[in-house]
């Protein structure tokens, strides 16, 4: 059975645009409610729609270096907002029950933007993770997204004995529960099966370079996607 945010999500692009957010324009794309049609349209697998062909654009934008950043910046996505005196709770529910006010269908940018907040309430800022609890089981499909930066990878003879040299530098970005994302280092080892490129590292020595960024990711369903980049 297709859960209810993949059902929906035709009814979301048009959201998007009727609700005020209609994709922005490529020097506006870093601005949140490009975030929020990340997170949606790759919980669905990137159904085949307009706003979903921007979305992934910009998530594999993102990783060409350089810099390299966050394909998801869920923290640019308002899906709710924490008030001082007042606890989350600790099932975030549907996405699009965090991204959209059940009523109206007015995402809940508007506790931002407008009259929403209670005056005597306090509105806390919350910097590079969710404003909201995303631990429950779904938003795996966030945690999933792995992204490997293959800064180099150099092997080759070297020598009169015809020694081989190899080196790389291998770092790893994961996203933590609330949506967090954090690099640490990793090695050639450690890629998945589907990079292309290095397959015969260690192997009677060829000659291999390359440098590349490689993004994978499961949707809401579990479904297996990915991405490389080489330069």
């Amino acid at each position: 059975m297709r859960h209810p945010i993949k059902k929906l999500l035709p009814s979301v692009a048009v959201a998007l645009t009727v609700t005020g957010l209609s994709l922005p324009a490529p020097a506006r794309a870093q601005t949140y409610p490009i975030d929020c049609a990340i997170l949606l349209c790759l919980s669905g697998g990137w159904p085949a729609s307009v706003p979903c062909a921007r979305a992934r654009a910009e998530f594999i934008r993102r990783i060409t270096p350089w810099p390299v950043e966050p394909p998801l910046q869920i923290w640019r996505c308002p899906m709710g907002a924490s008030y001082e005196g007042d606890r989350p709770s600790n099932n975030a529910g549907h996405i699009l029950e965090a991204l959209y006010q059940a009523d109206s269908r007015r995402p809940l940018q508007s506790l931002l933007v407008d009259n929403f907040v209670p005056t005597d309430q306090a509105l806390r800022l919350v910097q590079d993770r969710a404003n909201i609890d995303i631990n429950g089981p779904e938003f795996n499909f966030v945690r999933s997204i792995r992204v490997f930066d293959v800064r180099y990878a150099r092997q080759y003879h070297a020598g009169s004995e015809g020694d081989c040299e190899r080196s790389a530098s291998v770092y790893i970005g994961t996203y933590g529960t609330q949506g967090d994302f954090t690099w640490q280092r990793s090695s050639i080892t450690a890629l998945p099966e589907a990079h292309v490129g290095l397959e015969r590292w260690g192997q009677n020595c060829p000659g291999i370079y390359q440098r590349s960024v490689f993004v994978d990711w499961r949707d809401y369903e579990g479904n297996y996607g990915f991405e490389q980049v080489n330069y």
